[in-house]
């Protein structure tokens, strides 16, 4: 078996923890693959039982045989990681070493059992869409789309923007607003939960419009098929706007005309028998818990 283990920067509270996730890959056998620059922060804190090679980006997908990656972080490296993968239909496991992790939901107590359960095929595949954005002018070059959301929001004034939003052609609305998410089901529990969009299972089949802090109180997040081409027209006092996919954003202007739609490829993470998604909301956000006592 053969995996790329995905990080950003290592982190010296966390290098206990790697130090016993590379030594178990070493204990079961497991051939690995390090990103570039994550493996340049492990050197001469991490001890590698076993020799690792280094993973240089996408395109080593299509010329090694990779069975799975695995994300060393939070939400925000899998979302790095996705934007690696894009459509080479490699399956991603993502160990928590952040804070929340809904994404990332295996908690660094678990490593051991997690890796167990990998090898022994003991996990099913979660199909997650994603967006993909088209633009009459070039923007986010060759990874154009999003795993969790695309917002269009305010840059250099403190003034709001008018966010002209059409569904298929037809005029839904024009918000007056700080900004507009266009969330996939996947990113619903991200920043358009914090701005009162609603929490959409997996494999729902919509996207949700969710803006925010709009002008208008009544103006409220929308739920609408992952069939739809939502397109954007934006215009407010200051010249420039910032548009973002996942954690990657560009500095748009009123002359781009946007539109997102679903990507024609999925990507695909790994659901550990035992890990559901409602089994992660519920224990992230702590529902049914009463903290009272």
């Amino acid at each position: 078996m053969q995996i790329v283990v995905y990080g950003r920067i290592g982190k010296e509270k966390d290098f206990p923890i790697i130090q016993s996730f590379f030594d178990i890959l070493a204990e079961e056998g497991i051939s690995a693959y390090v990103n570039k620059n994550y493996l340049e922060s492990l050197k001469g804190n991490i001890n590698f039982k076993n020799d690792v090679g280094v993973f240089e980006g996408y395109l080593d997908f299509k010329t090694r045989n990779i069975d799975y990656v695995i994300t060393l972080g939070g939400d925000g490296t899998i979302l790095n990681a996705v934007a690696e993968v894009r459509d080479a239909n490699v399956p991603i496991l993502g160990i928590n070493l952040g804070r929340l992790g809904f994404l990332a939901s295996i908690e660094k107590e678990k490593i051991k059992e997690a890796i167990g359960l990998l090898k022994m095929g003991r996990y099913s595949l979660s199909e997650r869409t994603l967006l993909h954005m088209e633009s009459n002018h070039p923007i986010f070059g060759d990874i154009p789309f999003a795993l969790n959301d695309c917002t269009l929001l305010k840059r250099d004034t403190s003034s709001m923007i008018v966010i002209h939003t059409y569904i298929n052609g037809a005029y839904l609305n024009s918000y007056w607003a700080d900004g507009l998410i266009v969330s996939t089901p996947t990113g619903s529990t991200g920043y358009s939960l914090s701005c009162g969009g609603p929490i959409i299972f997996p494999n729902s089949g919509n996207f949700v419009i969710t803006p925010v802090a709009p002008h208008n109180l009544n103006v409220r997040p929308i739920v609408i098929s992952d069939n739809s081409v939502i397109s954007f027209e934006v215009e407010g006092r200051a010249e420039n706007f910032l548009c973002t996919l996942d954690a990657r954003f560009e500095t748009i202007t009123s002359d781009f005309q946007l539109a997102v739609r679903k990507c024609d490829f999925n990507v695909k993470l790994i659901q550990l028998h035992g890990w559901s998604f409602m089994h992660t909301i519920r224990e992230k956000l702590m529902w049914g818990n009463d903290t009272r006592n």
